[in-house]
């Protein structure tokens, strides 16, 4: 973050050697002259033709979960006043398209900034259940949802994210429709169910699973039974995702960028997939 004096000068139409030297920049301009007869570095390329956001923007309308804190934003500084633009963000953990981390569900569980990177970065399976989630919101993943996606590609990748695609997603622009809420106060919206947490520890080897809703849990539930079951096993949960369905089922990478916050439960996470 450069103070507003420096700004100023760089505003300045001319800038001399001395001047970047000065301002810490002459290293990357000197970097970027060429120096006799030294050669390119060899870059070794991974490839991809589709690259897909999994991230709504978290703003101060975004849905959140009942109870929790507001997401705020206050200015604190201007590119009229200062020189350069800044805000204050306050907002509970578990907003937007957030994490869970292992610690949130399990007091002995690792905090957000404690998970292994190699974890963050993992192929992804895309299980559909819109046309379940069109009949009743209240469906659930189930292990009959997991075998008949095996079915059709195959056994699911050590390290896997498993993703739940409802549809739901696109309600993400409404407190109302998002929470489902009916007239006793109970939310009705998709998620995981127990059983198919079951089987995903017992039966194969996954980094976390995901949802297009507010909870890894059902609407309904009353026990967090999911959350209770997958996060003490040091595995971590995505809520709130966006665009599953623009996703393959099958042959995607998906890179969870995890807020590394000290002792954190979770947060804001950039979710992106490419195949």
């Amino acid at each position: 973050m450069c103070p507003p004096e420096t700004l100023a000068s760089m505003r300045s139409p001319e800038i001399s050697r001395r001047n970047l030297l000065k301002f810490g920049l002459g290293a990357a301009a000197a970097a970027a002259l060429p120096i006799g007869s030294v050669q390119a570095a060899t870059v070794r390329r991974t490839t991809f033709r589709n690259v897909l956001d999994l991230t709504h923007v978290l703003g101060t309308q975004f849905p959140l979960f009942p109870g929790a804190a507001p997401f705020r934003i206050q200015q604190a500084v201007s590119h009229d006043k200062d020189g350069y633009y800044g805000s204050i963000l306050t907002y509970w953990e578990h907003s937007g398209t957030h994490m869970d981390a292992p610690v949130h569900f399990a007091p002995n569980g690792l905090f957000v900034d404690q998970l292994p990177v190699e974890n963050l970065v993992v192929p992804a399976v895309v299980i559909n259940i819109t046309e379940k989630v069109r009949r009743d919101p209240d469906s659930v993943v189930t292990p009959d949802d997991i075998r008949a996606w095996e079915r059709r590609y195959g056994r699911i990748p050590d390290n896997a994210a498993v993703l739940m695609a409802s549809g739901w997603g696109a309600r993400a622009g409404s407190v109302e429709a998002f929470r489902n809420t009916d007239g006793s106060g109970v939310m009705h919206f998709p998620g995981f169910g127990k059983e198919a947490i079951d089987f995903l520890l017992t039966e194969r080897r996954i980094s976390g699973i995901g949802v297009d809703t507010l909870s890894l849990d059902h609407g309904p539930s009353t026990t967090f039974a999911v959350h209770y079951t997958i996060l003490p096993t040091n595995r971590w949960g995505l809520e709130n995702l966006a665009n599953l369905e623009a996703i393959p089922p099958s042959g995607a990478t998906l890179f969870v960028g995890a807020p590394k916050i000290a002792a954190g439960s979770g947060g804001p996470t950039r979710v992106m997939a490419v195949w």
